[in-house]
């Protein structure tokens, strides 16, 4: 699958403590290109750069030198107010602790990100339910999160990362507060939503055998690739 690049990374840097004494360099000039369309996963031992890349990625965190072009606009040349519009619209995420918002229902959950672009009520409703039947919970649409098991709420936390239609989803460990059946569940909806609807997913797992079951493996460690490869992808194995 090779379609036009949605993700460009080049000699991506990101230091900490910069100009100082005990200045620290993480990642080490990544070069990084995903295809509109593929399903990638990054792996690597804690401590690998995995975190301090999908921060960047997902445009939580600049890198200190390289470029980055997300679906065609370059990050680095955006302020604050730009980059959290492009994290609204470009970028779905899916974190390991579902970041739900405690004291409201499952469907205003989905809704959020369309209220924060400014997407008209009766649409961001309607949408919201399409999306809650997608991930097959359409009967919890009224449910507050505290009444959801750890499945449910991670298949809201999916439909709110599509809510803006992004260019990307980036899964942050998404099965990794879940028991294997449930963690199964959950990765059976990104396969649906990469195969039906052609969706660019970024999975950042510790998991080899999750990550076999995407497109493509890029393996970090000590902040430098170490590995990119095609993989087989679709696990349907329990």
């Amino acid at each position: 699958m090779s379609g036009r690049p949605v993700i460009t990374m080049k000699g991506i840097v990101k230091s900490f403590y910069i100009g100082t004494p005990n200045e620290l360099e993480i990642l080490h000039g990544l070069d990084i290109e995903v295809p509109e369309g593929q399903f990638v996963s990054i792996v690597g031992a804690s401590g690998s750069g995995k975190s301090t890349l999908m921060n960047i990625i997902g445009a939580l965190d600049r890198q200190t030198s390289g470029q980055y072009i997300l679906d065609g606009i370059d990050v680095a040349k955006l302020d604050d107010t730009e980059l959290s519009k492009i994290r609204n619209k470009k970028i779905g995420f899916v974190f390991q602790t579902f970041n739900l918002i405690a004291r409201t229902s499952a469907i205003k959950n989905v809704e959020l990100p369309m209220l924060y672009a400014g997407v008209q009520s009766k649409e961001r409703s309607k949408r919201a339910k399409e999306l809650l039947e997608t991930v097959e919970m359409s009967d919890r649409a009224s449910h507050m999160p505290n009444e959801l098991s750890g499945g449910q709420k991670q298949r809201i936390a999916i439909a709110r990362a599509m809510a803006n239609d992004p260019a990307i989803i980036l899964a942050d460990e998404p099965t990794g507060a879940l028991d294997s059946k449930t963690g199964r569940l959950v990765m059976d909806i990104f396969h649906k939503l990469h195969k039906e609807q052609g969706k660019t997913i970024v999975l950042i797992t510790h998991n080899p055998e999750l990550a076999a079951e995407t497109d493509r493996i890029i393996t970090l460690s000590d902040g430098r690739i170490v590995g990119d490869r095609l993989s087989g992808g679709e696990g349907e194995q329990v």
